[in-house]
């Protein structure tokens, strides 16, 4: 096995692992401290298998017949550990204000 083909297998062993970790997040974060466990492990996979598609690209490996794929799936991955450091239990990520919290300050107003 050389170097590229080893890249291959990191790169896209870590991509299935992050997408099933992604599939079943609702089951593995129970507690807030298993969610951002988990949250903080896809991003560390993604990415690293970023780095790992973006050395297969500049190396000159092919990914499923094509040398111009790689470069794509590295920049969706890097998006992919960015969403998933987003937390899903409503914790106030934006800094917004929610429909209902706006409803009660007009409601107070008035």
């Amino acid at each position: 096995m050389d170097y590229v083909s080893a890249i291959q297998t990191a790169s896209l062993s870590l991509c299935g692992l992050a997408v099933i970790l992604w599939m079943s997040i609702g089951t593995l974060s129970r507690t807030t401290e298993h969610e951002m466990l988990v949250q903080r492990t896809i991003a560390a996979m993604c990415l690293i298998s970023a780095v790992l598609l973006f050395a297969q690209h500049h190396s000159g490996g092919y990914l499923w017949g094509s040398r111009n794929v790689a470069r794509p799936f590295a920049v969706i991955a890097v998006i992919v550990a960015l969403a998933s450091m987003m937390n899903i239990k409503g914790k106030d990520v934006q800094g917004e204000a929610n429909p209902h919290s706006i409803r009660r300050s007009r409601r107070e107003e008035e």
